[in-house]
C-alpha cells in the first residue's frame, strides 16, 4: 500500500506579505483540489490557500473515501465523471492492491464501489500536482484561513471581490492575496460571511425557493448534520486498545449512549426484518471499511480497516438509532466560538460512539493515526455535508431534480450545463431542529442531473466564483451536489469557467450570459473529456465525445430512443430526425402550410410536419418522389450531403472535413459531427447574444 510523500516545503508567506495571482482558490474541499488541478492543465498560475497541511477534502482530511458514492459501478465511470477525475480513481486502485492485485474497490466496502484509506487518496492527489509544484505554476498555502474579503464598491456598478486577508494558522501572521477571479471553495462558504454576500443557510421557506416542498416559514437552524469521522482497524482477539468514554458520557445530550447502535438492519419482503452484526457482511464496519486483508470482499477479518462514519439507522421498533453524525449544533450562521464547541462536542460524540462499539461489538478495534494522516486516528476534519450558500445567477430547486418531476430517465437538462451528476437519493439528513421537511417515494428519488454555469455566479458580486457547497442550490438540493464525484465535477466546472474569465479579460458572469462563449466554454469542457449531458453509451474517450454531448446540450439531437440514456452512436436516423436537427440548429422560420406537400407527411399526423415543409419551401430538401418524402427512412449520406450543401453552401467543406459525404446510410455521430461543425461557426457569428 501507498505511503505518503511529503508535499515540498510549503513556505508560508511572511508576515503582512501581499501576493498578487491571476486566479486565487481558496479552501481545502475537493472541488478546492479539482477546480486548482483544472486551472493548472489549462497553463493558468494558481494560489491555492488551504486551512490543512493535507490536501484533498472529502476523500483525506475528512476520511470519508468510503463513502456517498454506492451507484457508481467502475464500468460506469467513462459516462458519469470527467477524465481526470477518473485517473484519479484508477490511481487510487492502482495504490492500494489486495493481496497483490489491483481491485474495483481495494477496500471492499458495501456503503461505496470505491473505498481506500485517506493516505492513498492524498498520495493520487498529490501526484496529480506535484509537476506544477516543482515549477512554481502553482502556490500552495497551507494552514491557513481567511479572515477578510477585500471588496470594491462603486456606486451604480456592481461590487467586486478584489482580494482576500488570511492568517496563518500556526504563526498568527498576517497576508493578503490579490486575484481579479477568486473561487470560493471553503467547506463551509466562510467567504459569503466574512464578505457579507448574498447567501442563504438552512432550510428556506417556499418564497425564498419556489419549491412546493418547503414550508410558509424558514428555518435557518434545520440543517444537515456533520460528522467527525475515525480510522479504527480490526486486530486480533485482545490486541484492540481500549478507547476511553469522555467525560459527560450518558450525561450530556450528545453522549448519550443509550440511542447508539453497532447494528444494521434490513427490511425486505413480506415485512421481514434481517439483523446484521457489526462485523458482519453488512454490517456497521464493513460499510466503510478502507482496507481489506482478504482478496474475497464480503470477508471481514483481523486487518481490516474501516472509517466509522455512521447516521440513522432504521430499525424494526421503529426507535431511531444512530451512529456518530452530530445533530445537536451547527457549523453555519453561529459565533465562531459556537462553531468551534460543537466541533469538539461532535469528536467527543465520536469517541464515545467508538467506545460504544468496544463494549458492545467488539473490543478487538484500534485507533489507526498513520492511515487517518492525524495524530490519534481521528479525521483531521469532520464531514461536512452542508454550507452557507450564495445566491446565484440560478438556484437550482427541488423540481429540477427529483424523479417526482419527471417521466423522462433524466432531471432537468440545463443549456448552460458544465457538468453532470447522479445519486441515489436526495440523502437529506436532519439535525435536532424542529421544522425539517420530509421527503419520500419519488420526492425522494433523483433522476442523472446537470450542473448549470449559472449556478456558479454570484447574483450581484463580480470577480467571484462559487464552488464546492457553497453554489447555486437549496438545503434539498444541496443533498445530492454535495456528494464527492459531483464536488470533483463543481470544481472542475469553476476551474475551466474561471480560465475562461482570465484569458478573455471579462468576468464570469458576462461567460455565462453570452451564448457563443458560453458554447465555447462548454466546447472546451467536453474536448477534455468533461461530460455535461447523460448518456450511457458515450464515453468521454469517444472520437466523438464533443459534438454528441455539444449537440445535446444544445437540444438538437439527444437520446435515442428519446425515453432512454442512450444516443446510438452507430444507428442510422431517419429523414424526419434529420430535417427537425437542421430546423433546430439553422433557427429556421417554420413553414405550416394547410395542404401538405407529401401525402406521408400530414398536418397533425407527423411530429415532423413543420421541419419536413420548410426545408422544403427553402428549398433544401427534396421528396423521394412526386408525393412521398419518407420521413422514417435511413437518410443517406450523399442526400445528406445535398441538404447540407443548400443550407449553408459557405459551411459544407468544414461541415464535411471529417466525414463522408458517399458510401451508404447516415450514422447518428456523423450527424451530429456535421451539425456541430455547422454550430461552431454559428457560435462564433453569434457573439454578443446573450441566453
Amino acid at each position: 500500500m501507498a505511503r505518503l510523500t511529503a508535499l515540498p516545503k510549503l513556505t508560508p508567506p511572511r508576515e503582512g506579505a501581499l501576493l498578487k495571482t491571476p486566479v486565487l482558490v481558496v479552501g481545502g474541499s475537493t472541488a478546492a483540489y479539482s477546480a486548482t488541478l483544472t486551472l493548472l492543465k489549462l497553463g493558468h498560475s494558481v494560489v491555492w490557500v488551504q486551512p490543512y497541511k493535507v490536501i484533498g477534502g472529502q476523500y483525506t482530511t475528512q476520511a470519508v473515501a468510503a463513502a456517498a458514492a454506492a451507484d457508481l459501478a467502475e464500468s460506469r465511470e467513462k459516462y458519469v465523471i470527467s477524465r481526470w477525475q477518473r485517473a484519479f480513481r484508477q490511481r487510487r486502485r492502482s495504490l492500494q492492491p489486495v493481496a497483490g492485485k489491483t481491485m474495483t474497490n481495494p477496500g471492499g466496502a458495501w456503503g461505496s464501489s470505491l473505498a481506500t484509506t485517506p493516505v492513498v487518496a492524498a498520495t493520487a492527489l498529490q501526484i496529480a500536482i506535484a509537476p506544477y509544484l516543482d515549477t512554481q505554476q502553482l502556490q500552495l498555502i497551507a494552514n491557513s484561513t481567511p479572515d477578510a474579503v477585500l471588496k470594491q464598491e462603486i456606486p451604480g456598478q456592481r461590487r467586486q471581490v478584489v482580494g482576500v486577508q488570511f492568517r496563518d494558522r500556526l504563526s498568527g501572521h498576517p497576508f493578503t492575496v490579490m486575484a481579479p477571479i477568486i473561487i470560493e471553495a471553503t467547506d463551509l462558504g466562510d467567504l459569503l460571511a466574512l464578505g457579507d454576500l448574498e447567501s442563504r443557510i438552512g432550510q428556506e421557506s417556499v418564497s425564498e425557493t419556489g419549491e412546493a416542498a418547503l414550508p410558509e416559514t424558514a428555518y435557518p437552524q434545520c440543517q444537515q448534520p456533520f460528522t467527525w469521522g475515525a480510522v479504527v482497524a480490526l486486530t486480533a482477539p485482545g490486541q484492540g486498545d481500549v478507547i476511553a468514554a469522555p467525560s459527560g458520557t450518558d450525561l450530556d445530550s450528545w453522549l448519550k449512549t443509550e440511542e447508539f447502535t453497532a447494528d444494521v438492519w434490513t427490511h425486505g419482503p413480506h415485512d421481514r426484518w434481517k439483523r446484521w452484526d457489526f462485523l458482519s457482511p453488512l454490517g456497521l464496519f464493513r460499510y466503510g471499511r478502507i482496507v481489506r486483508s482478504h482478496p474475497v470482499e464480503r470477508r471481514v477479518q483481523p486487518g481490516d480497516v474501516a472509517v466509522i462514519a455512521w447516521g440513522t439507522a432504521q430499525s424494526p421498533d421503529n426507535q431511531a438509532r444512530y451512529g456518530n453524525d452530530y445533530r445537536f449544533g451547527t457549523l453555519v450562521g453561529v459565533p465562531i466560538s459556537d462553531r468551534e464547541q460543537h466541533l469538539q462536542q461532535a469528536r467527543d460524540r465520536t469517541r464515545a460512539y467508538l467506545q460504544f462499539l468496544q463494549t458492545q461489538a467488539t473490543p478487538d478495534l484500534k485507533l489507526r493515526a498513520d492511515l487517518a494522516l492525524s495524530d490519534d486516528g481521528f479525521a483531521i476534519a469532520p464531514y461536512i455535508r452542508e454550507a452557507r450558500r450564495g445566491v446565484a445567477l440560478k438556484t437550482i430547486r427541488h423540481e429540477e431534480v427529483a424523479a417526482q418531476f419527471f417521466d423522462t430517465p433524466r432531471a432537468t437538462c440545463f443549456p448552460d450545463a458544465v457538468g453532470i451528476g447522479e445519486a441515489a437519493c436526495i440523502d437529506l439528513r436532519q439535525n435536532q431542529e424542529s421544522g425539517h421537511i420530509q421527503l419520500k417515494g419519488q420526492a425522494a428519488q433523483v433522476r442523472p442531473f446537470s450542473l448549470p454555469a449559472r449556478a456558479l455566479v454570484p447574483i450581484a458580486t463580480d470577480g467571484l466564483i462559487l464552488s464546492s457547497k457553497s453554489i447555486g442550490t437549496t438545503h434539498i438540493t444541496n443533498a445530492v451536489y454535495r456528494l464527492p464525484t459531483v464536488e470533483w465535477a463543481i470544481g472542475e466546472a469553476s476551474g475551466f469557467l474561471a480560465a475562461f474569465a482570465i484569458a478573455r479579460g471579462q468576468q464570469p458572469r458576462d461567460i455565462v450570459h453570452n451564448i457563443a462563449l458560453l458554447r465555447q466554454l462548454q466546447g472546451h469542457m467536453t474536448r477534455q473529456g468533461i461530460p455535461i449531458f447523460r448518456f450511457d453509451d458515450v464515453a468521454h474517450d469517444d472520437p466523438d465525445f464533443e459534438p454528441i454531448q455539444m449537440m445535446a446540450v444544445m437540444n438538437v439531437l439527444g437520446s435515442h430512443p428519446q425515453d432512454s440514456l442512450r444516443f446510438c452512436p452507430e444507428a442510422s436516423p431517419h429523414r424526419a430526425l434529420v430535417a427537425t436537427t437542421l430546423v433546430t440548429l439553422l433557427d429556421l422560420v417554420t413553414m405550416t402550410p394547410v395542404v401538405p406537400t407529401f401525402q406521408d407527411v400530414l398536418p397533425g399526423k407527423h411530429s415532423a410536419y413543420a421541419a419536413i415543409e420548410t426545408l422544403y419551401s427553402s428549398g433544401i430538401a427534396d421528396g423521394i418522389s412526386g408525393d412521398r418524402f419518407a420521413p422514417h427512412r435511413s437518410i443517406r449520406r450523399s442526400t445528406f450531403a445535398t441538404w447540407i450543401r443548400r443550407a449553408v453552401p459557405d459551411r459544407y467543406a468544414r461541415a464535411f472535413r471529417d466525414t463522408p459525404t458517399h458510401g451508404g446510410v447516415l450514422r447518428r455521430r456523423e450527424l451530429a459531427r456535421v451539425l456541430y461543425a455547422i454550430a461552431t461557426d454559428f457560435s462564433h457569428a453569434s457573439a454578443g447574444k446573450r441566453m
